[in-house]
């Protein structure tokens, strides 16, 4: 997977660090991400839905369980992510399959920008002080790379659409 520039040595490290700090708690900071995200843009709760119910507020959406594993979910991806810094590539497949099922939900590839935005506050937050220009450096060039692959899936229609 081509990430532009690749992450650094140093840049790995940080990450790994960063990650280290937040994953412990995958639902709680999870919540941060979210929280911010539906402040950025609310319309993007239409997006979540579950049994055909639509969520009246964030808050609603935010506590309920399914919601909960969605962001248990999109932890792991990250996770998995920071597993794989070495070798991004491997997850190439995964990732790309992943944007086509965003993309049948009705998520546009604009959304990404503001999840991106959402991400780095909710590190901010859990990192206090640690959250450095060097951090946020890092973990911009990583989400742009986990991104980009996504992106091939709104790129690759099936034949005949």
């Amino acid at each position: 997977m081509e990430s532009g520039m690749p992450l650094s040595g140093g840049q790995r490290a940080l990450i790994r660090e960063s990650w280290r700090r937040v994953s412990g708690s995958p639902v709680q900071h999870g919540l941060v991400l979210f929280t911010r995200l539906f402040d950025l843009d609310p319309d993007l709760l239409s997006l979540f839905h579950y049994n055909c119910k639509q969520f009246a507020s964030p808050q609603e959406c935010l506590s309920a369980p399914e919601f909960l594993d969605h962001i248990r979910k999109v932890m792991l991806v990250i996770d998995a992510a920071v597993s794989h810094l070495e070798n991004l590539s491997c997850l190439e497949e995964y990732l790309c399959n992943l944007g086509k099922k965003h993309q049948a939900v009705g998520v546009k590839v604009e959304s990404f920008s503001t999840v991106g935005e959402s991400l780095l506050y909710m590190l901010e937050k859990c990192l206090g002080a640690a959250f450095s220009p060097e951090v946020q450096e890092a973990w911009s060039k990583l989400y742009s790379a986990v991104v980009k692959a996504m992106q091939r899936g709104w790129e690759t229609l099936p034949e005949g659409d």
